[in-house]
């Protein structure tokens, strides 16, 4: 096996362990998953590595019930750099307003991925939300959602951030989506990155 193919195999295998073992609260190998440095950049949490899974944590010892589950994938691979993106959906249960609800949210992950010392690694995690929606568990059931916090939000992760919102996350209100000025630019800086360039917000 030549040295491109293993390396696009182990990127798919990194982005794959992140989602498994992040949902199955294996943390000590979810921790792997990152180099030191690495920082997500969530709705509900920004920072590193190791904030993040403290959150994560945190809010799983306390019932909130976060998961993922992957499509097709893509990386650009220039040396030991990668741009990674994975089609994704994220799926979070909870009861707002006394309702129990799902909300589902599809996009894609953006992953900066870096080779250090022969070992692949997350440095950056940027998720893209595309569109979402909200549904009652049983059928029919009325959500009286409020219109002035879903309008703060935007489109693509409107109704996951109003859930969110509502459990007490203070949910970052201009992540990127399908189009506009905040892809764009995330776009532009992956690929300044991925050609040995800084990685600057």
């Amino acid at each position: 096996m030549d040295q491109t193919l293993q390396d696009r195999l182990a990127i798919r295998e990194l982005v794959e362990n992140w989602a498994v073992w992040r949902d199955a609260g294996d943390w000590e190998r979810f921790r792997t998953v990152w180099h030191d440095d690495g920082v997500m950049m969530a709705t509900w949490v920004q920072g590193t590595a190791d904030e993040f899974i403290a959150a994560s944590r945190a809010g799983w010892e306390k019932g909130v019930s976060i998961l993922h589950f992957l499509g097709g994938h893509s990386a650009d691979v220039h040396g030991n750099r990668a741009i990674a993106q994975t089609k994704m959906t994220i799926s979070q249960r909870t009861t707002v307003h006394d309702v129990a609800c799902d909300v589902v949210c599809t996009g894609r992950f953006y992953d900066f991925i870096e080779k250090r010392d022969g070992r692949w690694g997350m440095v950056l995690r940027q998720p893209i939300y595309e569109k979402d929606r909200i549904d009652p568990l049983v059928p029919g059931t009325a959500i009286p959602l409020e219109p002035e916090l879903l309008a703060r939000f935007p489109a693509g992760y409107r109704h996951l951030a109003y859930i969110q919102a509502k459990i007490g996350y203070p949910v970052k209100a201009d992540m990127p989506g399908l189009t506009g000025p905040e892809v764009e630019a995330l776009y532009a800086r992956g690929r300044t990155w991925l050609t040995g360039g800084a990685l600057r917000p």
